[in-house]
C-alpha cells in the first residue's frame, strides 16, 4: 500500500522590505526543495553558496537554510546518520532565531529521516513536537499535514485506534477548507484506506481508495492517480478478484512509465509480483520481482553498495594524491628550468652570441631533455604500478565479496529443493534470497567490467595518419545505427589531407563514443554531423547532433564517472554513465582536451582539440 508522508515545504513570505539579495537567497532555497534526485550534487553547491552570501549579507536566517539543505542532500544521498546531524543543526539554529517555522520544517525532516531508516518510534517523537508547534501556531493546512504525518506512524506502529483519532481530526479541520476549494483532503482519505487495510476491512478501505480514484481522474493529479489504481489493485488482490486486480495493476503500470517515474515503476512491478504469485502464476511473479529489483536498488543492495563505493572512493582519493603529488613536482621543475633559460638569455645579450656557448647551452638543454625523459619514463612507470594495485585492489575485493553471495546460493539452493517443507511466505522469502544473492554477484562482475572499459593495459602507440579519412571511415561504421533511427549522419571536412601524429584506437574510441551518444540521444528523422577542421597547432573533431540537449545545470558534472543526466535516450537505448568520462580520460592521455555546449530541445556539440 501505498502511504502519503507530507514533507511541510514552508513558503516564508519574506519582508517586502527587506533586500533584493536576501529576498533571492530565499527564492533558491525554494527552488532547491523542489530539486529532483537525479539534482542532489546541484543542492549542495546552493547551500554551500547560501551560507557564504547569507554571513556577508548578515541575513541571519541563511545558517538554517543552508544547514537544511546540506541535510536533505545526505538524506537524498541515503547517508542518513550525516542528514540527521544537519538537520538537528537546523533545528538548534532554528531555535535560536526563534523561527517556529524552519523549527517545524527541521522537525519533519528528522522524523522523515527516522522513518526512513525504520525507527518509527524515534519519528514520532519529532511529529508530536511538530504537532505542538502547529497547533499553537493555528494554521489548519499545516495541522492537518501534521497530523496525517502522525497517522502513518500510528499505522506502521500498529496502533490503529490512534491513527483513526488523528485522521478523523484532520477530515473535521478540513471539510469546510476542502469545500470552499483551498485545500484537498485526498492525502487523509488514501491514509484512511490504507488504515482499514491494514486492520484488513477491506470493504471499509474500498470506498476511500474509489474516491481518490474519481477525484484525482477529475483534476488531472497523475500522481494521485497512479497512487489510487496501485491501492485498488492491491485490495482487489486481497480479496481474490484478480480480474479487477489486473486492470489497475496495469493501468498504474501504464501511468508510472508515463510519468517516466521509476520508483512508481518498481512499486508497480511490485503489486504485478503480488497479483501473480496469489493466483500460483509463480514464474510470472518471478519476472516482475527480478524486474522491481532492478529498479529499487535502495532495497536490494544498500549496504553492499556503500561498502564497494567506499573502497572505490578510497583509492580514488589514493589516485588523485599521487596526481597532485606528480602536477606538484613538474610545476616545481617547470619553474627551475624557467629561470635558467632566463639567466641564459641575460648572458647571451651580455657576451654576444658566441660559438662557444652557444654550444655549451645547447649540450645542457640536451642534457636537461634527457633528464626530463628520464623523469616521465619514472613517472610513466609510477603510474602503471599505482593503476596494477587498483586492479588488485578491486580483485581482492571481487574475490571476498562473492565467497558470502556464494554461500548465499549454495544454502539457499539446498533449502530450495526442500521447498514442499516450506509455507508460501516462505517460498517467496527464499525466492527473494536467491534473487539478492544473484544480483550481488552481478553488482560486483559489472564494477570489474567497469574498470576493465577505462584505457586499461593499453600501451600507447603513436602513427601519423589522415585525420579526414579517418573521420570518414568513422562515419561509414555508424551509418546503419543512425540508419534504424532514419537519422541523416554527415561527415564534414575540407578538401585537403589532415595529418596527426596519435594513437589511432584511442582516437577512434573517442569518436565511437561520441557518435554513439548522438545517434542514442537523437530523435527519429533528425541530423547528426562529424566534422574535422585545422586550428594552429591543433586538429579539431567536433561531433553535432540535433537531440535532446543537455541542461546547463549538469554540464559541469557530464564528465564525471557513474554521473547520470536528466536527458534520456530518445529510443529506449541503454546508458550507465561512463562513456563520457572515459572519453575524457582518453582525450586526456594523448595530450588533448575535450568541451561541450548543448541546449535543451536544440542539441549538443563535442569538440575535442588534439595537438598535430
Amino acid at each position: 500500500m501505498k502511504y502519503y508522508l507530507l514533507l511541510g515545504t514552508l513558503i516564508i513570505c519574506v519582508n517586502s522590505f527587506a533586500q533584493v539579495d536576501t529576498t533571492q537567497l530565499k527564492s533558491l532555497y525554494d527552488r532547491c526543495l523542489d530539486f529532483s534526485e537525479d539534482k542532489i550534487d546541484s543542492i549542495h553547491y546552493y547551500a554551500d553558496y547560501i551560507s557564504k552570501e547569507a554571513h556577508l549579507l548578515q541575513f541571519n536566517k541563511g545558517n538554517v537554510l543552508s544547514l537544511r539543505l546540506k541535510g536533505i542532500y545526505e538524506d537524498l544521498s541515503n547517508n542518513y546518520e550525516k542528514a540527521i546531524e544537519y538537520y538537528l543543526q537546523s533545528l538548534e539554529a532554528a531555535r535560536l532565531i526563534r523561527a517556529p517555522e524552519y523549527e517545524m520544517a527541521a522537525l519533519s525532516d528528522l522524523a522523515i529521516a527516522y522513518f526512513a531508516i525504520r525507527e518509527p518510534e524515534r519519528a514520532k517523537e519529532f511529529y508530536l513536537q511538530a504537532a505542538e508547534i502547529s497547533e499553537q501556531d493555528g494554521k489548519i493546512p499545516s495541522l492537518i499535514n501534521t497530523y496525517n504525518n502522525l497517522a502513518v506512524i500510528y499505522t506502521q506502529l500498529k496502533q490503529y485506534d490512534s491513527s483513526h483519532i488523528l485522521l478523523n481530526k484532520a477530515v473535521q479541520l478540513g471539510r469546510n477548507l476542502e469545500r470552499q476549494g483551498k485545500i484537498s483532503l485526498s492525502s487523509t482519505y488514501n491514509n484512511l484506506g490504507n488504515l482499514y487495510f491494514k486492520e484488513k476491512k477491506f470493504d471499509e478501505a474500498l470506498p476511500y481508495f474509489w474516491q481518490n480514484l474519481v477525484r484525482h481522474n477529475n483534476d488531472g493529479d497523475y500522481a494521485g492517480l497512479w497512487t489510487a489504481r496501485l491501492n485498488l489493485a492491491d485490495i482487489y488482490i486481497e480479496k481474490h478478484q484478480f480480474d479487477s486486480a489486473t486492470k489497475y495493476a496495469l493501468s498504474a503500470m501504464e501511468l508510472a512509465q508515463q510519468l517516466d517515474s521509476k520508483s512508481k515503476e518498481a512499486d508497480s512491478y511490485s503489486i504485478l509480483a503480488k497479483l501473480y504469485e496469489y493466483q500460483g502464476k509463480f514464474n510470472k511473479a518471478y519476472e516482475y520481482i527480478k524486474k522491481w529489483y532492478s529498479l529499487d536498488t535502495a532495497i536490494l543492495h544498500g549496504d553492499t553498495y556503500k561498502t564497494i563505493a567506499a573502497l572505490q572512493e578510497r583509492f580514488h582519493a589514493g589516485e588523485r594524491e599521487a596526481e597532485n603529488r606528480l602536477l606538484s613536482e613538474k610545476i616545481e621543475k617547470e619553474t627551475i628550468r624557467t629561470r635558467e633559460l632566463t639567466l641564459v638569455a641575460v648572458g647571451l645579450a651580455i657576451i654576444g652570441v658566441l660559438i662557444a656557448i652557444g654550444f655549451v647551452i645547447k649540450r645542457n638543454a640536451h642534457r636537461r631533455l634527457q633528464e626530463t625523459n628520464d623523469l616521465i619514463i619514472q613517472q610513466n612507470q609510477k603510474l602503471s604500478e599505482l593503476n596494477y594495485e587498483k586492479n588488485s585492489l578491486i580483485s581482492i575485493v571481487s574475490h571476498d565479496l562473492n565467497t558470502p553471495f556464494a554461500t548465499i546460493q549454495i544454502w539457499g539452493q539446498v533449502m530450495k529443493n526442500d521447498a514442499d517443507r516450506l509455507s508460501p511466505e516462505q517460498q517467496k522469502a527464499m525466492a527473494r534470497i536467491l534473487q539478492a544473492g544473484l544480483y550481488g554477484e552481478r553488482l560486483i562482475r559489472q564494477i570489474l567490467d567497469v574498470e576493465r572499459e577505462d584505457i586499461g593495459g593499453h600501451k600507447l602507440q603513436l602513427e601519423k595518419f589522415d585525420l579526414r579519412a579517418f573521420a570518414e571511415e568513422m562515419a561509414d561504421n555508424f551509418k546503419p545505427m543512425a540508419e534504424k533511427k532514419n537519422i541523416s549522419l554527415h561527415a564534414v571536412a575540407s578538401g585537403k589531407r589532415l595529418f596527426i601524429l596519435s594513437d589511432r584506437y584511442l582516437v577512434g574510441r573517442i569518436c565511437e563514443n561520441l557518435l554513439s551518444n548522438a545517434i542514442k540521444y537523437t530523435p527519429q528523422g533528425k541530423n547528426v554531423w562529424i566534422s574535422i577542421h585545422d586550428e594552429h597547432d591543433h586538429l579539431g573533431i567536433k561531433v553535432r547532433d540535433e537531440g535532446v540537449g543537455i541542461d546547463k545545470e549538469e554540464l559541469p558534472f557530464l564528465f564525471s564517472k557513474y554521473s547520470k543526466i536528466s536527458s534520456r535516450p530518445t529510443d529506449g537505448e541503454s546508458s550507465n554513465g561512463l562513456g563520457l568520462s572515459i572519453v575524457k580520460r582518453i582525450v586526456e592521455e594523448i595530450n588533448g582536451r575535450i568541451t561541450c555546449e548543448s541546449q535543451i530541445g536544440v542539441g549538443s556539440v563535442f569538440t575535442v582539440l588534439l595537438k598535430k
